[in-house]
């Protein structure tokens, strides 16, 4: 389903994308509109697919999870049943928090939030028992300099 997003619905999903727990007529005030034409503004954007579910973002670090490593995976399985068993794999780890199939030299790039090496070393070795990787290597994220979810909106 297309949906045509005009100025004002930028406004809503910006406002959204700060901070969607907003009542309706917060959101309406901060955008220079009413409290109905938002809401019907909002529906339509939920029923088009523009606006998925909503979710609360958790301090990784707050509830222990100190490490963060970015997982590059290179390998010589390309037939379905491998892609199979390595997604389903993916998707049975809470750890991992992103996965990517790439363009190029790498294969995958995986974002794994753990508590600490050896948390990282025990994700590790269940998924390399579970599928076969060429090669594995693993980059320890030092500092996060930037995150977040919000798109830019622009025209």
């Amino acid at each position: 389903m297309s949906v045509r997003i005009d100025a004002l619905d930028r406004k809503i999903l910006a406002e959204l994308q700060r901070d969607a727990s907003q009542s309706l007529d917060v959101i309406a005030g901060n955008v220079g509109s009413s409290k109905t034409p938002v809401w019907n503004r909002i529906r339509k954007l939920r029923e088009a697919g523009v606006i998925g579910k909503q979710t609360v973002i958790l301090d990784a670090e707050a509830l222990g999870y100190e490490a963060c490593f970015f997982v590059l995976i290179r390998t010589s399985e390309h037939e379905a049943a491998w892609q199979a068993a390595f997604l389903k794999a993916l998707q049975d780890r809470p750890e991992v928090q992103e996965a990517h199939r790439l363009a190029g030299d790498i294969d995958y790039i995986l974002k794994v939030r753990v508590k600490n090496a050896r948390a990282y070393d025990a994700f590790y070795q269940a998924l390399i028992s579970e599928v076969r990787v060429h090669n594995v290597t693993a980059l320890l994220s030092m500092e996060e300099i930037k995150s977040t979810t919000d798109l830019p909106l622009e025209e």
